[in-house]
């Protein structure tokens, strides 16, 4: 299985923007798909997550009705839409993959994961 992460830039706080991640070699559709982000010297930590099937979302309290997740499942991607960038979202974002049903929002629960693509709001 490989994550490819990609969309990341340079925005103004404020701004908006969208980061994507293809899945390949992935088997089946029952599998969940999430963000976590990390900020140099800090612990990775969840963003957002969503079910195999897209009817389920999860997010973090800092995120939550700035940021929306959403897939593809055609395409086997997930995209994380950002809105009202802060400085504080500025870190490498990290897609990651899960076989099941569940969606949860710990590092530990996830198989597979992207390269990262960095995200640097500026204020």
């Amino acid at each position: 299985v490989q994550l490819q992460a990609s969309g990341g830039g340079l925005v103004q706080a404020g701004g908006s923007l969208r980061v994507s991640c293809a899945a390949s070699g992935i088997t089946g559709s029952r599998y969940a798909l999430a963000w976590f982000r990390q900020a140099p010297g800090k612990e990775r930590e969840f963003v957002a997550a969503i079910n195999w099937s897209g009817g389920s979302t999860r997010y973090a309290d800092s995120v939550k009705d700035r940021f929306t997740i959403s897939r593809d499942i055609a395409k086997n991607t997930v995209y994380l839409q950002m809105n009202r960038l802060k400085a504080g979202d500025t870190a490498i974002y990290y897609c990651a993959a899960a076989y099941g049903f569940g969606y949860e929002p710990r590092v530990s629960a996830y198989n597979y994961w992207g390269q990262g693509t960095l995200v640097t709001v500026s204020s």
